[in-house]
């Protein structure tokens, strides 16, 4: 029986372990806490990631690594990849660890991508705001997610601000200044490539955040044809450029009908969650089958879908399983503010359906603002 490791003990390994037991696999995962929610179903290790005698302990036990958050240390992922295969490899995963690498190859593949530049001491902060002009964005080059490790600028007199809230940790995990994008929607391809370059991905998504957090994902995406061949020809370019293995997401903003790259994610992501219960074949299913080497999935959908994150607490999950087409994901996590804790999902064999389902259950949630933006999308704004 083979036995996958998951580096990372988040709701994506407990998502993927779930996945993986019709493939009658295995998981040990690795994380630095013993509360870690994917230890309710699958056997936990604790250990540092950095600690070389836990990673022998993991490598011995397993018989192929994967992760489920994009800041394991590359370097550990290297160490395991000599001793066991690992998969995406880990130059890929360091390549979307650091926000400077990242768009530095969305532009090597044509890519677009807004104006960027290195910020290395607060001098270059103040050269590259005169380069790249407001508003625009400080954000850390690494360890950045969920809108953390992020700052604002509306002008230049920000300057300061920007540096005394990030400033510190230019040299530590560095800093990049972007320019803001004016976007009007929000879109991500989450794709999948196997050992042997076999290459699919699902419907387009659109999603919404608050605060920085996935709210709300829909899929497929209103989108035309031209654009949807655009989003996916970029994704196909990105993994077979970084060879890699297993699910990912490409982060998209759109404009006027223009696409350009936001980030890489490369993992099983938020904005696929849908996808478990909206296709034929989940992202966490495709995933297992890519790093294993098996034939991938059917990635086309189930009619419509819409995913709906809980942030901070769980809400009644009667509206919900009240509806024919209601899903409910509890992640087993203790109440937190800004803590993803579940998600639930809503499919209907058409736009009209979804858009009843949603509005039922929105009202009985008392969450009519999350969904509000979902129906206006369903409906053509």
């Amino acid at each position: 029986m083979t036995t996958v490791g998951i580096l990372g003990g988040g709701q994506l390994a407990r998502m993927l372990a779930l996945a993986g037991a019709p493939l009658g696999l295995r998981f040990l995962v690795m994380d630095t806490v013993a509360d870690a929610c994917a230890g309710q179903f699958a056997p936990l290790l604790v250990g540092d990631y950095r600690d070389e005698s836990a990673l022998a302990e993991f490598a011995s036990k397993v018989d192929v690594v994967t992760f489920d958050f994009e800041n394991v240390p590359a370097t550990s992922a290297e160490w395991l990849a000599a001793r066991v295969p690992v998969f995406p490899n880990p130059s890929a995963l360091a390549v979307a660890q650091d926000r400077l690498a990242e768009k530095t190859l969305f532009r090597e593949l044509g890519i677009p991508v807004p104006e960027f530049m290195d910020v290395p001491d607060r001098l270059a902060l103040d050269a590259a705001i005169a380069a790249i002009g407001t508003p625009c964005i400080l954000k850390t080059r690494r360890l950045g997610y969920d809108g953390k490790g992020q700052f604002r600028l509306k002008s230049s007199a920000d300057a300061d601000a920007a540096w005394q809230a990030l400033g510190a940790q230019a040299a530590t995990v560095g800093l990049i200044l972007e320019a803001f994008v004016p976007f009007e929607r929000e879109l991500s391809v989450v794709a999948v490539r196997g050992r042997g370059g076999e290459f699919r991905a699902w419907p387009l998504t659109e999603n919404w955040h608050v605060d920085g957090v996935l709210s709300a994902s829909l899929a497929p995406a209103q989108v035309d044809a031209a654009l949807h061949h655009t989003a996916i020809a970029h994704a196909r370019a990105l993994a077979e450029r970084l060879d890699y293995v297993g699910v990912f997401a490409l982060e998209l903003f759109c404009r006027d009908g223009v696409l350009s790259a936001n980030e890489l994610a490369p993992r099983v992501h938020n904005s696929g969650h849908w996808t478990i219960e909206g296709a034929e074949t989940s992202q966490f299913h495709n995933h297992l089958r890519a790093v294993l080497g098996l034939p991938l999935g059917d990635t086309g959908m189930r009619g419509h879908a819409c995913m709906l994150n809980w942030i901070g607490a769980m809400p009644d999950a009667g509206p919900v399983l009240r509806e024919a087409g209601g899903h409910w994901h509890d992640y087993g996590k203790q109440p937190r503010d800004g803590r993803k804790v579940g998600h639930a999902t809503l499919r209907s064999d058409s736009g009209a359906g979804l858009m009843a389902v949603l509005a039922r259950a929105g009202e009985g949630l008392g969450r009519q603002a999350q969904v509000a933006p979902v129906l206006d999308a369903l409906r053509g704004r």
